[in-house]
């Protein structure tokens, strides 16, 4: 194809992102199969959770765990979207203005790992956007 560049895409404040906020990610899911073809998908945030997995039993909560849950590293969208192997990078963006608020990064895969394609969960999470932003440098210059 010929014609001008697309623009660069903005990015948005994720810190304005809520829980039941529409928005849609395009990336180049399941490439081997289907081609290097882009897809987007629409989504919910249906929470926004700190990055850490919960015990299943107390006997699997150690103290490393705890604290993780008790001050994680930072919050992360989880989205009703479903994003299949390829899609990890993809931007998360507002569809109404374009800003990317995220960025996908994982998929909550229920059994073995060849089931995120079989019997995907629908659900996934995306690093937000302000993460992102250049951190000034550590000299402050």
């Amino acid at each position: 194809m010929k014609g001008p560049a697309l623009p660069p895409l903005k990015i948005g404040d994720s810190s304005k992102v809520r829980e039941g906020k529409a928005l849609a990610f395009t990336g180049f899911p399941l490439g081997m199969v289907l081609g290097l073809h882009h897809v987007t998908h629409r989504c919910i945030v249906s929470a926004i959770t700190p990055l850490a997995t919960p015990a299943i039993t107390a006997r699997q909560l150690d103290p490393k765990a705890a604290r993780q849950l008790q001050k994680p590293v930072y919050a992360v969208f989880q989205l009703d979207g479903t994003a299949y192997p390829g899609s990890s990078g993809s931007p998360l963006f507002d569809p109404a203005t374009g800003e990317v608020v995220g960025v996908v990064n994982m998929v909550f895969v229920k059994g073995v790992k060849e089931s995120a394609i079989s019997a995907p969960s629908g659900i996934t999470y995306a690093v937000p956007a302000n993460y992102l932003k250049a951190a000034p440098p550590p000299d402050g210059r």
